[in-house]
């Protein structure tokens, strides 16, 4: 009785730890160094958590500074080549503002393309 009780545990445990280590896939962090523009929202200069939510390509994305999401987009999972050697973004300066069209994250080979489609369709 006392074996199957034990058994239990360490199941119950590896479901709780193979969930949190999945939840985790699903945050970076993001430096940004200038006023930037998230789905006409604007980020001041800081630290910001980038947190995403879905299934397939197509993911939600939330910046989050402390416990208060600040900004909120969609966006669609891109593979890349190779994966990233750290956080970063990618910002896109052709409408006069500093916006985010891309996020790479420190060890994925993937990224989160912000914005429109069509970046997402020519990046794959």
């Amino acid at each position: 009785m006392k074996l199957n009780n034990l058994a239990k545990s360490v199941v119950l445990g590896l479901a709780v730890l193979l969930a949190s280590s999945a939840f985790a896939s699903n945050k970076g962090t993001l430096q940004v160094r200038e006023t930037v523009e998230v789905n006409g929202q604007q980020l001041a200069p800081g630290a910001y958590q980038v947190r995403w939510d879905g299934t397939g390509s197509n993911v939600e994305v939330s910046f989050m500074q402390g416990k208060k999401e600040v900004a909120k987009t969609s966006a669609k999972v891109v593979a890349l080549d190779k994966s990233s050697n750290y956080d970063s973004a990618v910002i896109d300066h052709a409408s006069g503002k500093a916006a985010v069209s891309e996020l790479r994250f420190a060890g994925k080979k993937f990224a989160l393309a912000i914005g429109g489609t069509d970046k997402a369709e020519l990046s794959k």
